[in-house]
């Protein structure tokens, strides 16, 4: 986790982030992507999975599970945005799905 520290990122680090994440879009000030799945089971498989990620990182996101699809949203609210441990967070959740 070297170069991980609560500041907000800049416009240029959270395009260049974006790159890489597909499908993850910035609303209302959180970094957000919804995982679609088959079933309801899978969907909450994969959001206790998130869970577990998250606490490992002592990161914690907005976890929003329904039939199928599991949006996840994260932001630093100690800071009043986006930092590195929301890219981070980000990041380890997309090799989950």
């Amino acid at each position: 986790m070297s170069g991980l520290e609560y500041r907000q990122i800049t416009d240029a680090e959270l395009a260049s982030a974006l790159a890489g994440l597909p499908g993850w879009v910035v609303s209302d000030g959180a970094l957000t992507k919804l995982f679609e799945f088959s079933s309801y089971k899978d969907g909450i498989v994969f959001g206790a999975a998130v869970g577990w990620e998250a606490d490992k990182l002592n990161h914690h996101p907005d976890i929003h599970v329904g039939y199928g699809k599991v949006r996840v949203s994260t932001s630093t609210h100690d800071t009043g945005g986006l930092t590195p441990y929301d890219l981070e967070l980000a990041r380890r959740v997309e090799k989950l799905a």
